[in-house]
């Protein structure tokens, strides 16, 4: 007899086999037809400016984790906000719950504000674009065969 986490991991394993199934498959009957224009960077139908295989800046990544950690500081301001104002503590510690959840909070927003004071002196929010390389690739295709197949969809 299987316990409660017994089934949890059947259902796991069954997951992962699944996925690992479908993707084999797909791979078998999916046709495989490289050529240097598919293996070119697709930009949303424009020219691609420069190689897609650039290293991000690091910045990128500093900056999204300092999203991360104000979207994090809002997901604890809404669980305050609602005990905060909750009368029956109030009332039963004379007023003291109020000030202690307001002083608690304050000292939380300040810890992330000399955080973001401190990403802002060092530079991290400051944003610096990379020079762009663009290549200069002819495709063997002539661009009336682009023309009309525009002009079939048009």
């Amino acid at each position: 007899m299987l316990t409660d986490f017994g089934y949890i991991l059947l259902f796991i394993i069954s997951a992962i086999v699944f996925v690992a199934v479908i993707l084999f498959l797909a791979k078998l009957i999916r046709p495989n037809r490289p050529n240097e224009e598919k293996l070119t960077t697709y930009e949303s139908g424009e020219e691609p400016d420069g190689n897609a295989n650039v290293r991000f800046n690091i910045r990128f990544y500093v900056i999204a984790l300092i999203f991360i950690l104000f979207d994090v500081e809002l997901i604890f301001l809404f669980p305050w906000a609602t005990v905060f104002g909750n009368k029956r503590l109030i009332a039963e510690t004379d007023g003291l719950w109020g000030w202690f959840s307001l002083v608690e909070m304050f000292v939380f927003v300040g810890v992330l504000l000399i955080g973001l004071a401190y990403a802002w002196i060092k530079g991290h929010l400051d944003w610096v674009r990379p020079e762009v390389k663009t290549t200069e690739y002819e495709s063997k295709i002539p661009t009336s065969l682009y023309d009309k197949i525009n002009q079939k969809y048009s």
